[in-house]
């Protein structure tokens, strides 16, 4: 007897393990979080659900299947440990939205009575403009923006049928000019101390109507235009028109552009807004008739979700949206996997992953973002040890819509991380940073890069010479930059090097004012192999540096801080370094005979009208210049995949045909 029930007890528990490992919890936004999370009975909240998991301390594996509608974050969904070996995925064919903001309704949005508020306005716009009331609409308070700073502020945005909106602003397109420089004020990014604030002038009178006493931002590029900061005006002189910031630039005022933020005086067109924090009085002139429009403001400024120190866990099929900081944060967790997720209208970054090992980011489309959309960052770069994390088959485009400047479609950072099979596209800036070791950048496609800036490429790598054997291969870049200006497709930057170029192809990335298709900045143990450039300035470009520039870089000059990066972050001289990178030995006490060069071999170019400069070696037996088609399948529709009679390769029979269909996204 006893034998038979020990037997049936055992029987019943493994019943009950079964059960759980074949757990599915449901949500709906009809639901109730009394109700048991049935498909017939479902939780009405994330929240619940994640809960109910945890009930079970050794639960399964658990399916949650969210069901169609928008759910209002008004604090951070989190997971953690505790949430492991759960799959959350949207129901077939229905839209969820995980929101950071809050619906504004068209009756919330009567036309603008308030005579003083009119006569700011202009006349063009006194019909149109619409007042919401935040205070009513739930805001207890909204933060006002910061003297300086870079990026964008805290303050709620305003988006419509899921577009974002413009604070108001002038010029209404392109920027304005700084006409003369009455003074740069101080250079703090050249150690200057001092404080003096930079006053100059713009040729159009317009700036000296506006009421700088409720704040007037200047989002400038003050001396170059890689780099980007918004600034308060401090006051603007009503005759001479002398505008004076109320701190310095980082690079002080030496030139350069900006355009004016956060005027009510210059919500003069359809689509612009204006906030005013402390009366908490939204503006604004719809650009399409409100009465069935979805407007949004996006109130939430943390991450809309978190998981930490979690394992196996998918979040699948769901739209993530109007976020005042990085819609998603993964950190310190493995096998987490974000799949075919839409993260849009974010003030920040869309995904932000950093640590843990083995993560993937798949499939996923990502755009309209303030700063950027991938942070990929695991490994160790002490023992170079690898992380494995991937970054795949995403789309991703329109994602520095606030900071125009370094902020990244991908960053790819840390050991043993791969950007695999994405297309990127329409970045006023660089698309793909990289900043570690050992990391993989193939099958991309990038198009329409670096179209507003100069001195930058699409894909980035600068500053460290101990990241290194990064491999950039199989990759289509076409369009980057615009001619005459100092761009390239791929930038080693202030002595980086020690990475491989390889099978790419480039078509118009022109390469002016000394750059190339690809380029390098004072480094070397750089290698071009396989590659086709095509419809390019310069193939290879670099500037060399001398022999005392390396040493005082080495020693801690330059504005490199290289004994720190070198030494301490890593030691490049230790067993683990030299080992993996034998052309590490010796690097620190380099000698006035020690070759410092960069490598082209096997490559093809199509209409260049220069094969390189500087410190690039290109064997001519090696390096094939053509006027010609070398044999493509059809380059007037973009195939750029090699015909078996192609004449390449007569001229070059070794070179190795490039999976060119392979590049891009999978078909799912």
């Amino acid at each position: 007897m006893r034998t038979y029930t020990t037997a049936l007890c055992f029987f019943l528990s493994m019943l009950t393990v079964a059960a759980r490992g074949a757990a599915t919890l449901h949500v709906s936004v009809n639901g109730d979080d009394r109700n048991a999370g049935t498909e017939a009975r479902p939780f009405a909240t994330l929240s619940r659900a994640r809960d109910e998991i945890r009930k079970q301390s050794n639960h399964g594996a658990v399916t949650v299947i969210v069901h169609a509608g928008t759910y209002r974050q008004t604090e951070t969904f989190q997971l953690d440990a505790r949430d492991s070996d759960a799959h959350w995925q949207a129901a077939p064919g229905e839209e969820v939205r995980i929101d950071g903001g809050i619906r504004i309704d068209a009756k919330a949005l009567p036309p603008v009575k308030d005579e003083a508020i009119l006569k700011r306005l202009p006349e063009s716009a006194r019909a149109h403009v619409l007042v919401a009331d935040l205070a009513t609409l739930g805001l207890q308070s909204v933060a006002n923006w910061p003297m300086q700073f870079r990026g964008s502020p805290k303050t709620p945005e305003l988006f419509f049928n899921d577009q974002r909106m413009q604070v108001a602003r002038w010029p209404n397109e392109g920027w304005a000019t700084i006409n003369k420089v009455i003074d740069p004020g101080a250079d703090p990014r050249d150690g200057d101390k001092s404080g003096r604030l930079p006053v100059f002038t713009v040729s159009d009178p317009r700036p000296r109507g506006w009421n700088t006493n409720e704040g007037v931002w200047l989002y400038g590029q003050f001396t170059y235009n890689w780099y980007d900061e918004v600034t308060r005006v401090k006051s603007i002189d009503r005759e001479s028109g002398a505008i004076t910031l109320a701190l310095p630039a980082l690079y002080s005022v030496k030139s350069g552009r900006f355009y004016a933020l956060n005027l009510l005086e210059e919500l003069d067109s359809p689509g612009e807004f204006y906030i005013d924090a402390a009366k908490r009085k939204l503006y604004f002139w719809p650009p399409a008739p409100i009465e069935r429009a979805r407007i949004a403001l996006s109130t939430l400024a943390a991450p809309l979700l978190t998981i930490s120190k979690a394992k196996n866990i998918t979040i699948s099929g769901m739209t993530f949206e109007d976020d005042l900081t990085n819609c998603i944060r993964v950190s310190d967790s493995s096998s987490v996997r974000i799949d075919r997720c839409t993260v849009r209208n974010a003030r920040e970054l869309a995904i932000d992953l950093n640590g843990g090992s083995d993560d993937v980011i798949d499939s996923c489309e990502i755009y309209d973002t303030g700063a950027g959309g991938i942070h990929l960052e695991g490994g160790d770069r002490k023992t170079l040890t690898p992380a494995h994390h991937v970054a795949s088959n995403n789309k991703i485009h329109d994602f520095s819509q606030l900071q125009r400047t370094a902020a990244y479609a991908i960053t790819i950072a840390g050991v043993g991380n791969k950007a695999a099979h994405n297309l990127i596209y329409n970045g006023p800036h660089q698309a793909i940073l990289i900043a570690g070791n050992d990391n993989f950048i193939e099958y991309n496609m990038l198009h329409d890069i670096v179209t507003d800036a100069s001195d930058a490429g699409a894909v980035y790598k600068g500053r460290d010479p101990s990241c290194r054997g990064n491999v950039i291969r199989y990759n289509f870049f076409r369009d980057i930059g615009r001619p005459g200006n100092m761009t390239c497709a791929v930038y080693f930057d202030d002595g980086d090097g020690g990475d491989s170029v390889i099978g790419n192809i480039f078509l118009r990335c022109w390469g002016d004012q000394g750059m190339g298709a690809i380029f390098s900045h004072g480094g070397f143990d750089i290698l071009a192999q396989n590659n086709i450039i095509i419809d390019s300035k310069r193939a290879f470009g670099s500037t060399p540096w001398t022999f005392e520039r390396w040493k005082d870089a080495l020693n801690g000059g330059q504005d490199c801080n290289y004994p720190t990066k070198l030494l301490k972050n890593v030691d490049i001289t230790s067993d683990v370094y030299t080992k993996h990178y034998p052309e590490l030995i010796g690097f620190m006490n380099p000698q006035p005979t020690t070759p410092r060069n960069n490598h082209a071999i096997n490559n093809v170019l199509v209409r260049c009208g220069e094969v390189s400069n500087g410190n690039w070696k290109c064997d001519p037996k090696t390096t094939w210049s053509t006027k010609d088609d070398p044999g493509f399948v059809d380059a007037a529709h973009d195939d750029f995949r090699l015909r078996s009679d192609a004449e390449l390769h007569k001229h070059l029979p070794g070179f190795k045909p490039i999976p060119f269909a392979e590049i891009g996204p999978k078909k799912q």
